[in-house]
């Protein structure tokens, strides 16, 4: 759509005519072919992820979360009745469908229903989540939500620029770079330079395509492995 010019000549963004407030997401399950996402609570999922934490032997997947890792159960609990259970953060448990077990953590952060724009973060995949179909529907979910059911705006990615693996899974789910922020912020005693990643409503229906094209039954072997990357199907833009 491009930029416009006002009857100064001067450049200004495009028109957004009518334009409402979107909805803030709700507190409800949403459900896949692999898993389904459900807001977090202590008493229904703590235990399940602490358990699937466990599995994460060397504690490497909390190095760039601002929090963690836990002791033990209980201390684990006691930051999520702290943390989790508000409205923003929006926090969700990732149910693998084939256990029926809670094994992963996203939320919905920075909601700002006023210009349809809102932030995935607290991603914290347990290795029994990690490089399963699973794991790329839960993205696939939450981003569906936001731009079909809810119409913002604008999806943002935000992570440490240091963190290679969230840089590398945000330009495979679709995300694109935009910059780094120097030195926002300081975390665990030492500082973080950010970088960001977005998708826009408009970019929307050609990743929701890729998506649903990588998640189909016939992409995927009778033993679970993908026959094409997520890659293939993504736009090139």
């Amino acid at each position: 759509m491009g930029n416009h010019v006002n009857y100064l000549g001067q450049p200004i963004g495009f028109p957004v005519p009518d334009w409402t407030a979107r909805p803030r997401p709700p507190r409800s399950a949403v459900e896949g072919r692999f898993c389904r996402i459900e807001p977090l609570t202590a008493d229904r999922h703590a235990a399940d992820l602490h358990d699937a934490n466990l599995l994460d032997r060397d504690g490497g997947n909390w190095t760039y979360l601002p929090y963690g890792p836990f002791n033990n159960l209980a201390e684990y609990r006691a930051w999520m009745l702290q943390t989790c259970e508000g409205d923003d953060p929006l926090f969700h448990a990732i149910i693998d469908l084939a256990s029926g077990k809670a094994v992963g953590i996203a939320s919905y952060l920075r909601i700002e229903p006023a210009v349809g724009v809102i932030e995935v973060g607290h991603i914290n995949y347990s290795p029994a989540l990690q490089r399963r179909a699973a794991a790329t529907e839960a993205m696939y979910l939450m981003m569906r939500r936001v731009f079909d059911e809810l119409g913002y705006r604008r999806y943002e990615w935000k992570c440490d620029a240091l963190n290679g693996p969230s840089c590398a899974a945000a330009k495979r789910l679709g995300f694109r770079f935009e910059g780094i922020f120097r030195q926002a912020t300081i975390y665990k005693g030492r500082n973080r330079d950010t970088a960001w990643y977005s998708i826009t409503d408009r970019e929307w229906p050609a990743r929701k395509a890729a998506f649903e094209a990588w998640l189909a039954p016939d992409n995927f072997t009778p033993a679970g492995d993908q026959r094409r990357s997520l890659g293939a199907f993504m736009p090139a833009d």
